[in-house]
């Protein structure tokens, strides 16, 4: 069920910035912090926080893919906080999976389609820690058609993002 969540988050997130105004809910930018920026969408019991960033370098060069984000969501009405999601730009291999590292940290996302999610709330938790105090994050992956990824994200002003959507979504 969680991993269900999880994956409708992503869906909701991938179209947020196309439907968003034909569904009547705006995404608000609080603010750019040198790498990130962080939004708001929706009001009152509704609304939700999150945070986005592209990444700085994309391997190998010259392979045809959508649009590549790294997200971390605060959904309060669902208890969502510091979800962390990928979005690839490409379908993954069916049943593969993503890694992602910090400094030395790894942590391992399920895919689906073209999004990545890590398993549980703890997990969101610790890779959001570790990306507060590290300064690139590296996601590799492969796609259905069997190309292997890598993508650099930067951190810089990541740590100012999140507080940002904390504030705004009331997250502790």
């Amino acid at each position: 069920m969680h991993k269900l969540l999880k994956i409708l988050t992503g869906v909701l997130l991938g179209f947020t910035a196309g439907l968003a105004p034909a569904l009547g809910a705006t995404p608000k930018l609080l603010g750019s912090n040198r790498d990130w920026d962080a939004f708001t969408v929706g009001d009152g019991q509704e609304k939700s926080c999150y945070i986005r960033s592209a990444p700085t370098k994309s391997l190998p060069t010259g392979v045809n893919r959508g649009e590549i984000f790294l997200f971390v969501t605060h959904r309060p009405a669902g208890k969502v906080q510091k979800e962390v999601s990928f979005i690839s730009g490409y379908p993954f291999k069916p049943d593969s999976s993503v890694t992602a590292t910090v400094d030395a940290q790894n942590f391992t996302l399920f895919t689906e389609g073209d999004g990545a999610w890590l398993e549980t709330p703890g997990e969101d938790a610790k890779l959001v820690t570790a990306m507060k105090k590290g300064s690139t994050l590296v996601i590799k992956g492969i796609s259905a058609r069997g190309t292997k990824t890598t993508d650099n994200v930067s951190l810089a002003g990541f740590t100012a993002a999140m507080n940002s959507i904390d504030k705004a979504c009331g997250v502790k």
